[in-house]
């Protein structure tokens, strides 16, 4: 078939066809905020789940609702190099150059733009702070305490007035909240409270890893009454099947019922994997149908794509010792989780020896614990990867 008209589209947070199976995700957002419009509390939202279960669409389209009713909307990723400091200053300043150019709110935003101007000079590094020019006298008081919670509170309050003068409100959408520090998270979560204190029309939504919940408790004991947290997962066979048929038929295109069932057996309906084996089995079929053995020869090149791309990615700065336990871990077999016990016994080591490595993954991204003791990949399937690959 014609691989210009493929309408699978596999990606880094790319919007599939068809976004199916995130209803309740999306009307809780346009809830939250009509909401905080009209000055009524709404906990922020963190949506976890493995990687490559659509959390960056959602934010996404969490970004587009909020446009839509005329908020302002930022969004940043978080790394391990870059600090929580400089990401929310740098959404602050976008969010309040844009206010400042709105005739109702300009004086206002350009007084949060100084008290922005003196959070950056004291909490961000001459080096990260190299984008972030801001030609507004400081203003001092509010955000340059030293203290990063009460300056990040400062500067959230700063922006919530900010919006609210101008008719408005803010959402700021983070991605890969894991890799914040644990003092880094308890300042954002501060700064969130300190704004549902004041009625203020500030709203974050996260994502993460399934381990999010536990951090952000962690660092906040009240983080539990601040947020909703949202569990991202595979689709439903019935929202996968859909996520299947209904693209393939706008171009004029089926599936066989056999080769959908094949499909969804071995994408588990996780959605990326969804997009990658739809693509191949499109490219793979003479058409209109696409049969069984469409899908046949589609999975040796979806899992070559996968193992080349998806999965390739997550290992290529890992060390040895990082991947000697990643294949011990798929050697016991199944998709996990798994006791760390068991991942140093079959190592032949100590949990005392292994443990440094165990953190390095977590830290990494690639491993998370989902309960004491226990340890899972954060990406689906990537124990057969290891196995195929690292074996």
């Amino acid at each position: 078939m014609d691989r210009v008209r493929n309408p699978f589209t596999p990606g880094a947070g790319s919007r599939p066809p068809l976004l199916v199976g995130r209803d309740n995700e999306l009307d809780a957002m346009t809830v939250a905020v009509g909401r905080l419009a009209i000055g009524r509390f709404e906990r922020s939202m963190m949506l976890k789940g493995l990687r490559g279960v659509g959390k960056t669409v959602l934010l996404n389209e969490f970004g587009r609702i909020a446009e839509r009713n005329g908020w302002m909307h930022a969004h940043v990723e978080a790394t391990e190099d870059i600090r929580v400091a400089t990401a929310v200053a740098s959404l602050s300043r976008r969010v309040l150059l844009e206010l400042s150019l709105k005739e109702r709110s300009k004086d206002r935003a350009r007084r949060a733009l100084g008290a922005l101007r003196s959070f950056v000079k004291v909490h961000v590094p001459a080096g990260e702070g190299a984008t972030l020019v801001i030609d507004f006298e400081p203003r001092p008081g509010r955000a340059d305490s030293g203290e990063l919670d009460g300056d990040l509170s400062g500067l959230f309050a700063e922006l919530g007035e900010t919006a609210q003068d101008a008719g408005t409100g803010v959402l700021l959408t983070v991605d890969e909240i894991q890799y914040l520090t644990r003092r880094e998270l308890s300042a954002l979560i501060v700064g969130l409270h300190r704004v549902s204190q004041l009625g203020l029309p500030v709203l974050l939504a996260g994502a993460g890893l399934p381990s999010l919940p536990g951090l952000a408790g962690e660092a906040r004991s009240y983080a539990e009454r601040l947020f909703s947290y949202v569990d991202i997962a595979s689709l439903s066979p019935p929202d996968a099947k859909t996520a299947l048929v209904q693209p393939a038929q706008s171009e004029g295109a089926e599936w066989t019922p056999e080769a959908i069932d094949r499909v969804l057996a071995d994408t588990q309906g996780y959605p990326y994997f969804l997009q990658e084996f739809g693509k191949q089995a499109w490219n793979a079929s003479d058409g209109p149908t696409i049969a069984l053995a469409d899908v046949e020869a589609a999975v040796v090149l979806a899992l070559d794509d996968l193992d080349r791309g998806f999965f390739r990615a997550r290992i290529d700065r890992t060390t040895d010792a990082e991947r000697d336990y990643l294949k011990a871990m798929a050697a016991l077999g199944g998709p996990g989780p798994y006791r760390s016990g068991a991942v140093s016994r079959q190592m032949g080591k100590t949990t005392t020896q292994t443990g440094p490595v165990r953190d390095s993954l977590i830290k990494r991204g690639l491993c998370y614990a989902p309960r004491h003791g226990d340890l899972a990949f954060t990406v689906p399937m990537f124990d057969g990867f290891v196995r195929r690959v690292l074996s």
